[in-house]
């Protein structure tokens, strides 16, 4: 895991959106994205449609729609966030 990766992942205890991750962590959003991207490839956030509304992996257009998401740690990437 990036030291960014962990600094996402600092902030994913909570649902939030792209806009106000990009904003805490003061990122470009090409760099978020490719942060988030890995993050999601290595089963270490969910995705949501909105607050209460989990996506499906099958279903998630990451590439497409990554702005509209919300996040949130899995369970997987708060263990490695812990365990780092």
């Amino acid at each position: 895991m990036t030291e960014l990766e962990y600094e996402i992942l600092d902030e994913l205890y909570f649902v939030i959106s792209f806009q106000d991750l990009k904003q805490r962590l003061s990122l470009e959003e090409a760099e978020l994205k490719s942060a988030l991207s890995s993050l999601l490839q290595q089963d270490y956030i969910n995705c949501f449609g909105n607050i209460s509304d989990e996506i499906p992996p099958a279903q998630l257009d990451f590439e497409n729609n990554y702005r509209n998401y919300h996040y949130l740690a899995s369970k997987e990437g708060l263990f490695a966030h812990n365990t780092r």
